[in-house]
């Protein structure tokens, strides 16, 4: 007989953010602690085979091993390249300057 683990998975858009408790078999995956979440149905725009995902904070895989205690994310694809957007803020803070 298997231990149980416990995760946690998150997801986040600008107005809500959810975050659910879920238990798995040891051995249990990204994807495993994702399905459990019931998130994908609460949250029909997640598309796991375009979102990225991660365990607080790290790049992960779908297919990677969750210990007790880890934070499954889930991020929404960027609206902006990040890159772009410090160059626009620089670029105006730069011209109230003068």
């Amino acid at each position: 007989m298997s231990a149980a683990i416990r995760v946690e998975v998150a997801y986040a858009r600008p107005e809500v953010q959810a975050v659910e408790r879920v238990v798995l078999p040891a051995g249990g995956t990204v994807l495993d602690a994702i399905r459990a979440s019931g998130l994908l149905e609460r949250f029909p725009e997640i598309d796991l085979a375009k979102a990225r995902v991660g365990i607080f904070g790290l790049a992960a895989q779908l297919g990677d091993s969750v210990e007790e205690g880890d934070r499954v994310e889930i991020y929404r694809p960027l609206v902006a390249d990040a890159k772009a957007a410090r160059r626009e803020r620089a670029g105006r803070s730069r011209s109230k300057r003068r």
